[in-house]
């Protein structure tokens, strides 16, 4: 298995995300102006500031060069994970619906938060089961998922909306408790919360690593 993590002008947690992955198969560095893939079976967009989060989160990083390759990889069935500005960036891009607004606080937030699995049918979540609460720690201030009522009711039935956030951990203010999303086909997942680090006990929690073992089990 091998993951691709993208590196933007901003970022900031791409080592992590490398380090993460690196725990399940290999793991390379995708520079954000390059067109080529290296062959990865996922690609990781990972958390921080790209671009520094000028004109809107995300909005810049979608026109990099190698969001096209992206964009192709995805829509022909490829892995695609957004963590946090990830998320934003694939919101953005048109690949995950919805978008990503700031916290009703206003502030940036960081804490360990409580996930329930609401899909574990998705191309990122196989190795969990519905219903099953993991530990992740979010850190944002732009995390607060919204979009129209009929479209959050279409990706509700569609089993899209993947994660949620466990009463009382929303701090975000985001629609429905919503903490992550995917597309129809279930192989491009966005969330808020950072799994790259909750890959140790030591950090206080593993439960990030299932996202990525998730991955290695699909490519398997």
């Amino acid at each position: 298995m091998k993951f691709g993590v993208i590196q933007f002008p901003g970022s900031c947690d791409e080592v992590d995300a490398q380090k993460a992955a690196a725990r399940v198969g290999e793991s390379v560095l995708l520079w954000h102006r390059d067109h080529d893939l290296q062959g990865v079976d996922a690609v990781i967009v990972p958390g921080g500031f790209s671009y520094g989060d000028y004109l809107r989160a995300g909005a810049l990083a979608r026109f990099s060069p190698i969001m096209v390759e992206v964009e192709r990889f995805a829509r022909h069935g490829g892995l695609v994970l957004g963590i946090c500005n990830g998320f934003q960036v694939l919101c953005e891009a048109g690949l995950l619906a919805g978008a990503l607004l700031p916290n009703t606080s206003l502030r940036f937030t960081c804490r360990q938060v409580d996930l329930d699995v609401v899909n574990a049918s998705t191309r990122w979540t196989a190795a969990c089961e519905v219903g099953e609460v993991l530990s992740i720690p979010a850190k944002h201030q732009t995390g607060r998922y919204w979009a129209p009522d009929p479209v959050l009711d279409e990706l509700e039935a569609e089993g899209q909306v993947v994660l949620r956030y466990v009463t009382g951990n929303g701090f975000n203010g985001s629609s429905r408790d919503i903490a992550g999303v995917s597309n129809k086909a279930g192989n491009v997942v966005g969330l808020m919360p950072h799994p790259e680090h909750a890959v140790d006990p030591l950090t206080g929690s593993d439960d990030g690593l299932k996202l990525f073992r998730s991955a290695a089990l699909v490519a398997a």
